[in-house]
This record gives structure tokens, C-alpha cells and sequence, in this order.
């Protein structure tokens, strides 16, 4: 018969054990702390088993749950062992979430990515993963969690979703292989998503890119800057390396005695070792950053790492070329290459790092070409230096071009 009343219970401040009956207690602790315990005996041994504070858990409500645990004794249910392999249960859960698994993917994998794309997985997955199914364990995940994901963004930021997409199945994919899920992958596209989701309008805006003379224009702008984002600038120019290439270019990357700078696999998109012959005026430019930092051929204004990876972008803003970007330098050398000179398709695209598009040429072709590109690379630079002079007569000193803004076609 039970002994204690709501009243009792809320007026009581002993410290002490007060019985309810049947097993059910309440324990005063001597700061006045309230808890209500249940006591049992089962297989030969007593255990007490905590249910709950007061006022938190009512005299009525730990009635409820001792009447629970009773009814579990009585089928041969132990309530303490079932409580603690909820906890392990529990505790292990987080160890497994999607969260969890695609960090334990990144680390897996980012050894073989370049900084940038490490980077894109991980801000990809923090801002569109990971508050809709980041907590899920990896076997809950389902489809209709997947296009939670995607719906939002699958219209706006096509290109984004469909690597978003593409970067659940691949985490999905591994935490199969590593047993922690069964079945299909909730994320796969064909035959799946490609049923649920809607065609996704396809526009290609290519980047900025100038045309070859307003290049020289760009550099003869730069000539007249003492500052190593000119520098940089100039360089990519006449180099055709990617921004971040040349924003990180160290000095033991550059072989004077034969004439090259070579851009280490860990840096470059593809991570194959890059082979840039130098022309006069690139080897130019290097020997007149030498002495500024003992690492970084262009180092920040504070001199304690690299250019920022917006130096280029900045400095071409700065003197009138703001409608363009730095990769579309690339794309200029490229169109020049293939308007203006005789040079082969293959050694124009090595020029750019670009592999080849057929496996089986590149298979036997396994060269750089780079004696045809040294060739390539000055004949570039001395179109440059033709046009910088043109325009040392045509334009009074310190006038800069009127620069037309470029449309996406």
C-alpha cells in the first residue's frame, strides 16, 4: 500500500529514503535534492534503479514507471541491463551519424584532392547537409531525407546540387562498404533521383575572358607597378598557370639552370607534376621578387605567407579590368594560340595542363612537349611585348584603355 501523498512529498526537505511501497522510494540527498529510486530483486541479487527528480517526475508519474519496470520483471526483463544498453546504444549512435561519416570521408580522401575541392566538399556539406540530415545515422538516411537536401537548392544552384547529390551518395556509398548501412543508395541518380526531381535548365556562362590584345593592354597597365600582385598578374598572363598556382609559386620550385618552373602534383588540379618553361620576361619577374620572402615568390603585404587567392582579381579591378577574372586569362592565351599560331592541338593543352582527351593518345604520348612549348610560351610573351608597344605610342603616359565589359553568351 503506497505511504506517501503529493503533500508529503512536496513539504519533505529531511534528508533521508522515504518509502512509497512496492519497490518505490524517494531519496533526499542532504542539499534537498529529490529522486525517486526503484528497488528490485531479481536473479538472486538487489539492484536500485534511478527513475527521476522531483518535482521533474511527479509522485504519479514514478508510480507509472515502477509499475513499467514491474511488469518488465515479471517477463524476465532485467531494467537496469535493458537501461544500459540503451546508453551504449545511445552513445554509439553519434559515432555513426551522416555528420560523422562524411568528415570520416573527407579525411579518408582530401590526401589526393587539391585545398579548393577539400574545401568545397566541406562547406558544401555544413551548409546544405548537415542541418537537415547531419544528426541521422547513416542507415536512417532514406530518399525523401535526400530530396529534403536537394529540393531548396536543385533550381537555384543546379551545379552546387547536383555535387551536393553526388557527395551524399559517395559518404552513403562508404558507410555500405563499411557496413553500417544495407541496401540501396537513397542518393543514386539514375534509375532514383533522375525520376523525382526535375530537368535542370543547362546555361554555360564561361569565364571572363579578354581578348589577346586587351591582354597586352592588361600588362602594359602593370608594367608600371612595383607591387608583387602586379607581379603575380603579370605572370599569369604570361604563363597561362591557374590564379592559385601562381598566388603559391615557392622559390624551390624554380630550376634556373634549365629554365623552369615546376608546379609539384600537390598543387595542380589534375595533381600531376606541371612543367612551365620560362621566357625572358617570366624569368624576369622571378629575379625581381627575389630577396622579398625566403619561401613565397609573391608574399603578402605583411610578408608572412602568400599573395591571397584575390590578389590577381583585386589588381586587375585596380587598373580599369574589372569585368574580368583571372581563369579567363587562360581561355585568352588559348584563343590565341589556336587563331594566331600553327602550333599543335597537343601542345597548346599541355600548355594549360590539361590532359589529353583521348586515354589511348595519352597512354602512348606520355611526354610534356616541353622544347614545342618554350617555343609556344615566347611567342606568346613577344606578341604581348609587340602590342605593349604599339600601345606606349598610341596612349599618353599613365592612361589606362577604355576596357569594354564582357557579356555571357
Amino acid at each position: 500500500m503506497s505511504k506517501l501523498t503529493p503533500k508529503f512529498v512536496k513539504e519533505l526537505i529531511a534528508p533521508g529514503v522515504h518509502q512509497d511501497g512496492r519497490g518505490l522510494m524517494l531519496r533526499v540527498s542532504p542539499t534537498g535534492k529529490k529522486s525517486w529510486v526503484f528497488r528490485f530483486s531479481l536473479d538472486g541479487g538487489r539492484h536500485d534503479l534511478g527513475i527521476g527528480s522531483y518535482p521533474s517526475l511527479s509522485l504519479r508519474d514514478a508510480r507509472l514507471a515502477a509499475d513499467q519496470f514491474r511488469l518488465d520483471i515479471s517477463r524476465g526483463i532485467n531494467p537496469v541491463a535493458q537501461r544500459t544498453a540503451a546508453r551504449v546504444k545511445s552513445q554509439r549512435a553519434p559515432a555513426h551519424s551522416f555528420k560523422v561519416e562524411a568528415e570520416r570521408y573527407v579525411k579518408t580522401h582530401s590526401p589526393a584532392w587539391s585545398e579548393k575541392h577539400a574545401g568545397q566538399w566541406r562547406g558544401s556539406l555544413e551548409r546544405y547537409v548537415y542541418p537537415v540530415i547531419g544528426r541521422f545515422k547513416v542507415e536512417e538516411v532514406e530518399t525523401e531525407d535526400v530530396l529534403e537536401v536537394l529540393e531548396p537548392i536543385w533550381s537555384t544552384v543546379p551545379v552546387t546540387a547536383r555535387r551536393v547529390r553526388n557527395r551524399i551518395e559517395l559518404v552513403l556509398d562508404a558507410a555500405r562498404a563499411r557496413n553500417l548501412r544495407s541496401g540501396e543508395n537513397p542518393a543514386r541518380w539514375r534509375g532514383h533521383l533522375d525520376k523525382l526531381l526535375p530537368k535542370q535548365g543547362h546555361v554555360v556562362c564561361p569565364y571572363p575572358a579578354m581578348t589577346p590584345r586587351q591582354a597586352a593592354n592588361l600588362m602594359y597597365q602593370l608594367d608600371g607597378l612595383i607591387v608583387p600582385a602586379a607581379r603575380a598578374c603579370e605572370l599569369a598572363i604570361l604563363s597561362a598557370a591557374r590564379n592559385q598556382e601562381v598566388c603559391r609559386a615557392q622559390w624551390d620550385e624554380i630550376n634556373w639552370n634549365e629554365g623552369i618552373w615546376i608546379i609539384p602534383g600537390n598543387r595542380m588540379k589534375a595533381r600531376r607534376e606541371h612543367r612551365i618553361p620560362l621566357t625572358t620576361r617570366m624569368r624576369a619577374i622571378f629575379e625581381a621578387q627575389q630577396g622579398q620572402h625566403e619561401r613565397w615568390i609573391f608574399p603578402d603585404s605583411r610578408g608572412r605567407g602568400p599573395l591571397p587567392g584575390n590578389a590577381i582579381g583585386r589588381m586587375m579591378v585596380s587598373v580599369n579590368f574589372s569585368g574580368f577574372v583571372p581563369h579567363g586569362l587562360r581561355s585568352t592565351f588559348r584563343t590565341w594560340a589556336a587563331e594566331h599560331t600553327d602550333f599543335q592541338r597537343e601542345v597548346c593543352e599541355m600548355a594549360l595542363a590539361h590532359s589529353l582527351e583521348s586515354r589511348v593518345e595519352a597512354a602512348y604520348n606520355r611526354g610534356d612537349l616541353l622544347e614545342k612549348r618554350r617555343r609556344l610560351m615566347q611567342t606568346w610573351e613577344d606578341f604581348l611585348v609587340s602590342e605593349m608597344l604599339i600601345l606606349e605610342e598610341v596612349l599618353p603616359s599613365g592612361s589606362a584603355p577604355v576596357i569594354e565589359e564582357p557579356a555571357c553568351a
